[in-house]
């Protein structure tokens, strides 16, 4: 068989394109995350593995600690976690999380957690896509047996709780290896 330099020529280009497009691919398959709390988030560590590295949840981590959550979140799940930051912590009344963290209260610490949890890998698009299936508001049902609702408000996630308190997501997607992140600005609280 005889080859010629445009055959040459063009099994390079052909190559080539083949090769840009499979790191195109790659690219878009494994979008990376953003940073929360300023660290990195690796979508090929757990919930927990990337929730005690970010700045902005030292008082999250601290409960589920509390809690004793840490090896169900650790697990295969999957999970999509409203992440209640530092601050939406700090918004409660005064010593609401001082005693939530004592030991006569983890029952009630438990309920609350696991009330920002869903046993789902819920990205945001599938979100959102839910809410508009239903009309502009979807039912989320929660580890805890919480039922808020998801909605939006332009490209935004709103959920509120059973008490009608609104959290936002401000940071969406962390992508986990046993689920999905969302960070959210409010505590989320069950039925009082």
């Amino acid at each position: 068989m005889k080859l010629s330099l445009r055959n040459i020529a063009l099994s390079g280009i052909a190559a080539g394109l083949v090769a840009a497009n499979m790191v195109a691919a790659s690219s878009i398959a494994h979008a990376e995350n953003p940073m929360v709390g300023g660290a990195p988030m690796y979508a090929q560590k757990n919930i927990v593995e990337n929730a005690v590295n970010s700045k902005d949840h030292t008082t999250l981590v601290a409960a589920v600690k509390a809690a004793g959550l840490v090896d169900t979140l650790s697990s295969k799940g999957p999970f999509t976690v409203f992440a209640p930051t530092n601050d939406a912590f700090a918004a409660l009344p005064a010593g609401t999380v001082e005693t939530l963290l004592k030991p006569e209260n983890k029952d009630q610490l438990v309920k609350i957690l696991t009330c920002h949890v869903v046993s789902a890998d819920a990205m945001s698009g599938a979100i959102k896509k839910m809410v508009a299936d239903d009309g502009g508001a979807h039912p989320v049902k929660t580890v805890g047996g919480c039922v808020f609702t998801a909605k939006t408000d332009g490209d935004k996630i709103m959920i509120t709780d059973e008490n009608g308190g609104t959290a936002s997501v401000t940071i969406a997607d962390v992508d986990q290896s046993n689920g999905v992140i969302h960070v959210i600005d409010k505590v989320l609280l069950p039925k009082s």
